[in-house]
C-alpha cells in the first residue's frame, strides 16, 4: 500500500469529522499543530447536523456530571463562533434563547438557552477548516494503527500515514465505548400568524424553531430514542408520534393541515453505558486518545471537548476536571483496531450506506 500524499507526518491525525473532530482540529491548529482529519464520508454530515442544535447545558435530563463541562463549554461558545466566522466569513447565530423546559408532573421552567441551526454551523466549519493549514481528507476511512519508532503507522482506504498522535471521534462508530441510538426527527412549517421564538422541552420530547436564515419560519420536532444499530431510516408512524408529543408542549403543531411536514430526516448519537462522554488518552502515556460518546451534547460540548483534548494531546492540565469521562471506566475493552470491529454484522462501508439510503 502506498503512502498518502498529503501532509505525510502530522503531529495529530483526527479520526472522524464531526462537530468534535473539527472542533479540537481548529484548536490544535490555532496552537501551531500539523493536523490531519480523517473523514470516512463528507464531513459534518452525521450526528452532527442531524442535530437540533440547542445549547441545553442546564437541562435537568442530563446526567449531574455532565454540568461543569456544559457549563464551560457555554463560555466558550462566544469565542468558538467567532473564530469560525473570522476563518469562514460566515456567521452562525443564534436562533432562540429562551426555552421553556417541562417538568415532571407538568411544571414549566424559563430558562435562558441559546440554540443554534447545525447545518449552519456544518457549514461555517467546514468552510473555516478550509481556510486553515488543516489537511482535510473525506472519503478516507482509518482502518488500524501500529506504534513505530518514529510515531504511529496509520492505515487507511486511501495509503498510509505517520503521525505522532492519533485521536479517535468516529461518534457512534467508536466502539466498543460508543454505540448508536437512533433519533428521527422531522420539521414542519409554522404558519406566519404563528411566529414561535422560543424553544419548547420535555424529557420525552422538544420543539426547536428557525428563527432566521434559509429555515425561517419552521420548527424541527424531535427526537426518537432507539435502539436499532446503524439504521437510519424514517417510519411514518414514528413521526406521526412525535408529532403528538410535541403538540403537548405547543398545541398548534397537531395540524398536519396547518404545519406541514417539510421534510424528516434520522441521526445517531454516540452513547455510552453511563450517558457520559469518553475523553482522553486511551492509557496513561499512549499516543492515541479518544473524543467521543457525546449523545444529544455534542454541538453544545464541542468548544470544551476542544480545549480539553488539545491540553491533554500537549500533556497539560485538561482545564476541567475529567474523571467521569476518564477511559478507566472501560479498562477492560480494547481500543478497535478494525473497522470492521465497529460495524454492524460486518456491514462494510458501501453495505451500509447503501442500506441508509434505500430509505
Amino acid at each position: 500500500m502506498g503512502t498518502m500524499d498529503s501532509q505525510r507526518s502530522p503531529d495529530v491525525v483526527i479520526a472522524g469529522g464531526g462537530i468534535i473532530g473539527l472542533a479540537l482540529a481548529l484548536e490544535l491548529d490555532r496552537r501551531g499543530a500539523q493536523v490531519t482529519v480523517l473523514e470516512r464520508g463528507r464531513a459534518m454530515q452525521q450526528a452532527s447536523c442531524a442535530a437540533a442544535g440547542m445549547l441545553a447545558a442546564e437541562d435537568p435530563h442530563n446526567p449531574p456530571a455532565l454540568l461543569p463541562l456544559s457549563r464551560w463549554s457555554l463560555q466558550l461558545y462566544p469565542e468558538f463562533l467567532h473564530r469560525i466566522e473570522a476563518l469562514s466569513g460566515v456567521t452562525v447565530p443564534f436562533q432562540t434563547t429562551v426555552t421553556i423546559q417541562t417538568l415532571t408532573g407538568g411544571r414549566g421552567v424559563r430558562l435562558a438557552e441559546n440554540s443554534l441551526d447545525p447545518r449552519q454551523l456544518a457549514t461555517a466549519v467546514t468552510a473555516a477548516l478550509r481556510a486553515t493549514s488543516i489537511c482535510l481528507q473525506e472519503e478516507t476511512e482509518l482502518l488500524a494503527t501500529s506504534s513505530q519508532p518514529g510515531g504511529m503507522l496509520l492505515r487507511t482506504n486511501r495509503g498510509e500515514l505517520l503521525a505522532q498522535k492519533v485521536v479517535w471521534t468516529t461518534g457512534a462508530w467508536l466502539a466498543p465505548w460508543v454505540r448508536p441510538v437512533k433519533g428521527q426527527m422531522l420539521r414542519v412549517q409554522l404558519p406566519a400568524t404563528f411566529p414561535l421564538r422560543e424553544v419548547h422541552r420535555s424529557e420525552s420530547a422538544y420543539v426547536v424553531p428557525r428563527t432566521t436564515g434559509p429555515q425561517a419560519g419552521t420548527a424541527v420536532l424531535g427526537a426518537t430514542v432507539e435502539e436499532a444499530g446503524f439504521d437510519l431510516c424514517t417510519q411514518d408512524a414514528d413521526l406521526e408520534r412525535l408529532r403528538a408529543q410535541a403538540a403537548h408542549l405547543v398545541p398548534a403543531l397537531q395540524s398536519d393541515h396547518d404545519c406541514p411536514m417539510l421534510e424528516a430526516w434520522a441521526g445517531l448519537r454516540p452513547a455510552t453505558l453511563d450517558g457520559l462522554p469518553v475523553l482522553g488518552a486511551v492509557s496513561p502515556g499512549s499516543a492515541e486518545f479518544l473524543a467521543g460518546g457525546h449523545f444529544r451534547n455534542g454541538i453544545l460540548l464541542a468548544p470544551a471537548s476542544a480545549q480539553t483534548m488539545a491540553n491533554c494531546i500537549e500533556g497539560r492540565e485538561p482545564g476541567v476536571d475529567l474523571s467521569a469521562f476518564s477511559t478507566d471506566r472501560f479498562r477492560q475493552q480494547e481500543l478497535p483496531r478494525s473497522s470492521a470491529d465497529i460495524r454492524p454484522n460486518g456491514m462494510t462501508t458501501a453495505e451500509l450506506l447503501a442500506h441508509n439510503q434505500s430509505c
